[in-house]
């Protein structure tokens, strides 16, 4: 569909370290690898999505919400015909930077920050992890990642000035990110909407009538799956229309990043570039219901008296680790020691406590709990 306007391997910016060509891999499967051996990909299997343990063993965790996440990107990309390992490895390391504890755990990292005139930004982290704190290789720390991917993983989701951010004016702050940059967001989007009403209902935090009701779309697939498997289980009719939501929302972010290329004129990676705006979008219409769902989840299930007092309790314990350690800097491992004295004391806590999953946080809360009683 798009074929023009998919970005060449051989047109790179390249590595920070230039490195000779694989035999067999081209650059972008190259990065796709790396990030899945790093260890910053392993540690998101013990951080939270939305829900945990005792309710069930089946909710997803970040790392299995990111696997999702590239799948819906791995088949927009195809379909469109965009570079999909170029696609796949930005969507596989979105989330890298994803402190414990999900968005309650970045929110409380930003606020205390904040606190030193500074701030938490999991992208920011993302670029950070695959810049500096990832040790793979003997001749410098980092992954040693192709631009095209570190500028992805910084600018997928929203944009950022110079003016925010005059250290990463390498990255073209004043341009957008190439159009299988742009996928990830709204992959992103498909992914938890449809994976958290999955969990949701699992956790019996939403009942399926409910989302039925509110949700028109989804009520109108539960409908079709009744007459097309009228024997089945109720469970097995809400599994039917989430299926289909998922496909649906997929279809539409073709057809919706498509037409918006059309209308925009644009016709190489410059123009996506130099575009107005993003051009990788879901049709109106999906968009509507996802926004519906969106709001749904958020009133219902984000915000509700569970997970709210159990995010409360989670960031308690975080503030309490990030404030020792700002009275103890001695008890860092010896990397950040050594960051706090080269940057500053809070940015290397900050930074030691976003790789934490979450249950070494808790662990680590818990031996600190014991020394200072």
């Amino acid at each position: 569909m798009l074929q023009r306007l998919r970005f060449d391997p051989s047109q790179s910016r390249g590595r920070r370290r230039p490195e000779a060509e694989h035999a067999y891999r081209n650059p972008f499967q190259r990065d796709r690898d790396r990030i899945i051996h790093s260890r910053a990909f392993r540690r998101m299997q013990e951080k939270t999505q939305v829900f945990t343990a005792p309710l069930s063993d089946h909710f997803r965790n970040r790392l299995t919400h990111t696997i999702e996440v590239a799948q819906v990107t791995r088949t927009a990309a195809r379909a469109l015909g965009l570079n999909e390992d170029l696609a796949e490895a930005l969507a596989l390391g979105h989330d890298l930077g994803h402190p414990p504890f999900g968005h309650a755990g970045e929110a409380a990292l930003d606020r205390t920050m904040r606190r030193y005139g500074a701030r938490f930004d999991h992208n920011i982290h993302s670029l950070r992890i695959v810049e500096r704190f990832e040790r793979r290789y003997a001749a410098a720390p980092g992954l040693n990642l192709t631009f095209e991917v570190r500028e992805g993983l910084l600018k997928h989701s929203r944009d950022l000035t110079e003016a925010e951010h005059p250290e990463m004016a390498e990255y073209l702050l004043d341009l957008r990110p190439l159009l299988e940059a742009q996928l990830i967001d709204p992959a992103d989007e498909i992914a938890y909407n449809c994976g958290d009403l999955d969990d949701a209902v699992e956790a019996k935090a939403l009942e399926i009538d409910v989302v039925c009701s509110e949700i028109g779309l989804f009520g109108r697939l539960f409908e079709e799956a009744q007459t097309s498997y009228p024997q089945a289980h109720r469970w097995d009719w809400f599994n039917e229309a989430l299926r289909r939501l998922l496909d649906f929302f997929v279809a539409s972010l073709i057809e919706g990043t498509k037409t918006a290329v059309e209308e925009s004129g644009v016709l190489n990676a410059d123009d996506v570039r130099a575009s107005p705006e993003r051009l990788a979008r879901l049709a109106p219409d999906a968009s509507q219901a996802a926004k519906s769902l969106k709001e749904l989840l958020r009133r219902e299930v984000y915000r509700s008296p569970a997970v709210a007092e159990r995010g409360e309790r989670s960031v308690e314990k975080l503030d309490t680790v990030f404030d020792y350690f700002m009275g103890h800097p001695e008890s860092l491992p010896r990397p950040y020691q050594e960051q706090a004295e080269l940057e500053s004391r809070q940015r290397a806590v900050c930074d030691y406590i976003a790789g934490m999953t979450d249950t070494f946080l808790l662990r680590r809360h818990e031996e600190i709990a014991h020394e200072i009683a």
